[in-house]
């Protein structure tokens, strides 16, 4: 432990993780899981990414904005898998003390830039929908763009004002993290002084700008397009348009869900053992699922995977016997 110069408070060199107490005898379950979603989520958002980009078809507003979710995707299990996975195979379950900081200021960085791209991809939606003769004169690569960058900013700005404060905390209770990795509410927890600023800036930066504000916007946008859906004549026009908007809204509602639960309130109400199952849903379940909701469903996007399969076949069977 590093004590702080004037006081008896102290910081610790290094965190462990307690989490895994709880798993010891299925820890070999819970990894090649664990590795198998991972490597799930990295080919499924992977294969999107390259259909999007080699596809011409797919260069369009709402494309543009899956390829960087399913970017995002990628990175997002990727701040805390591999070091979850480490850990599951070694004795000792630690990370040192900046380690932790840096694997908190990019987990809360990914929250918040989803929490944007979804909401970019609501506006892009009700722009298609509900004003189609205008989509490519209001959608253009430059709004596209400002939006996109837009989004990945005010979520590294987020994280940074959180890790910030948690970093000048100090944690002179314990080194002990009862979770599978570093996140705000255990950290917390581990605090001797009073964290009364950080949830202050926890439920008004976060939960008001990152988790209320783009949910609203999002609810806005589709209850325009849902208005404008009942209004169509064709039935299977409506039926498409609302089976699209119910798997956004599922992958909506688990996201803002979860992360409201997980930080818009005190932290006299935090239960480790409960909020561990839930962060470790929304931080690897919903990465692996967005391909399967947002782009493999498509038809079009099954079309041009099936191309490619194709292609390569032919290119090897080629080149086997030329």
């Amino acid at each position: 432990m590093d004590r702080t110069e004037g006081n008896n408070l102290t910081s610790p060199l290094e965190f462990v993780f307690l989490g895994y107490s709880n798993l010891q005898n299925v820890q070999s379950f819970v990894f090649v899981m664990l590795l198998l979603t991972y490597t799930v989520t990295l080919m499924g958002n992977t294969t999107i990414i390259l259909v999007t980009w080699f596809d011409i078809r797919f260069h369009t507003p709402m494309y543009f904005f899956v390829w960087n979710l399913s970017f995002l995707d990628i990175c997002y299990p990727s701040v805390t898998i591999p070091k979850v996975l480490r850990n599951l195979l070694s004795t000792r379950k630690a990370i040192s003390f900046l380690g932790c900081i840096t694997q908190l200021y990019f987990f809360i960085s990914m929250e918040g830039i989803e929490a944007f791209l979804l909401t970019a991809m609501a506006y892009d939606r009700y722009v298609a929908i509900c004003n189609p003769l205008r989509y490519s004169v209001i959608m253009s690569k430059r709004l596209c763009s400002l939006m996109a960058i837009c989004s990945w900013l005010s979520g590294f700005l987020n994280s940074l004002v959180h890790t910030i404060l948690i970093a000048r905390l100090p944690f002179c209770r314990s080194n002990d993290i009862h979770h599978f990795f570093c996140d705000i509410p255990p950290l917390l927890q581990l605090s001797c002084v009073d964290t009364y600023i950080n949830e202050v800036l926890i439920f008004t930066v976060g939960g008001v700008f990152v988790g209320l504000g783009p949910f609203l916007s999002i609810l806005l946008s589709y209850f325009y397009i849902i208005t404008t859906i009942l209004k169509m004549n064709s039935a299977e026009g409506r039926h498409k348009a609302f089976s699209t908007c119910v798997s956004h809204l599922t992958v909506v509602t688990l996201f803002y869900g979860t992360t409201i639960f997980m930080y818009v309130r005190p932290s006299s109400s935090y239960d480790l053992e409960r909020d561990m199952v839930v962060s470790l849903l929304y931080s690897i379940v919903t990465p692996m699922f967005n391909p399967l909701i947002y782009s493999l469903r498509n038809k079009e996007v099954k079309r041009s995977l099936g191309k490619a399969i194709m292609k390569i076949v032919s290119s090897s069977v080629h080149a086997k016997h030329p």
